[in-house]
């Protein structure tokens, strides 16, 4: 038995959890995009390409088609690390970009 195939992307990746997941059952990453600079040089090491940077500043168009969409839930605005806002801070809204993806 042949395992199928199907093509994801990999969005807010961080350190890459979603990809480890996906391609052990049999998913290929085709676009993968992160913000954070210290997340990219991580996700260069662990795969071997560097994450496109800012989100927002790609267009829809630019993403190759795909099967599955995983997107990592922005974590700053509920972490220790950020400044515990929640739901009331703005970076929280950029999930809502990938709607038109």
């Amino acid at each position: 038995m042949t395992k199928k195939i199907y093509k994801f992307i990999d969005l807010f990746c961080g350190i890459g959890g979603f990809r480890i997941g996906l391609e052990r059952n049999g998913g290929k990453c085709v676009f993968s995009s992160d913000i954070d600079v210290f997340a990219q040089q991580t996700y260069r090491d662990n795969f071997g390409e560097t994450p496109i940077g800012d989100i927002t500043k790609v267009e829809a168009k630019d993403i190759p088609s795909f099967d599955i969409l995983a997107a990592g839930f922005p974590c700053q605005p509920f972490s220790y690390a950020g400044l515990g806002k929640g739901f009331e801070d703005q970076t929280i809204t950029i999930f809502a970009w990938n709607i038109p993806i």
